[in-house]
């Protein structure tokens, strides 16, 4: 595994697990958040996002943390090696996020874009609710037209990422 792309749900853990497997793997992590957000939560336009996208991907090793499906998807997934699907209970999704825009607002994440703090967003927390009915089909749809024969590791609990992570290993280790 060089060329990794983590996705799920908003608040299903994608951030953290992309870093402890860049870190595990000596790989740069992609954070698409930060390709994408410009200051102040205000979108890109949707050429420049995919020319940072295209730029980002071009070593030949990487973790991308997100999908962006229907803006790069395509892009990433037709160089990765392998995809990483987070699944976890809806429930789960929420109160993270919910956690994280109470608690975190001050610190400092990596997957967060410059000019961007965390902050609650019921757009946010319905995106995530509906996360499994709307979004899951179309990034299966991109998987299936782009990247058919990437193979997919599917996660659902704390024990299977562990063990996920466990299991990678260094190229050649």
């Amino acid at each position: 595994m060089r060329r990794i792309i983590v996705v799920g749900s908003q608040g299903s853990g994608k951030t953290s697990l992309s870093r402890n497997l860049g870190r595990k793997l000596g790989l740069p992590v992609v954070h698409l958040d930060v390709l994408y957000w410009r200051p102040g939560w205000k979108p890109s336009d949707i050429a420049s996002f995919r020319v940072r996208v295209a730029e980002a991907i071009a070593g030949d090793a990487w973790v991308i943390d997100g999908s962006f499906s229907g803006l790069a998807f395509d892009l990433t997934l037709a160089r990765a090696d392998t995809m990483v699907v987070i699944d976890r209970p809806r429930w789960l999704c929420q109160w993270r996020i919910l956690w994280r825009s109470a608690f975190d607002r001050d610190t400092t994440r990596p997957d967060l874009p410059e000019g961007c703090r965390e902050q609650f967003d019921w757009k946010l927390m319905k995106e995530a609710w509906r996360y499994d009915t709307e979004r899951v089909p179309v990034i299966e749809a991109e998987r299936r037209q782009h990247g058919p024969d990437v193979p997919v590791v599917r996660l659902r609990r704390d024990r299977d990422i562990q063990g996920f992570l466990e299991s990678v290993s260094v190229h050649g280790e």
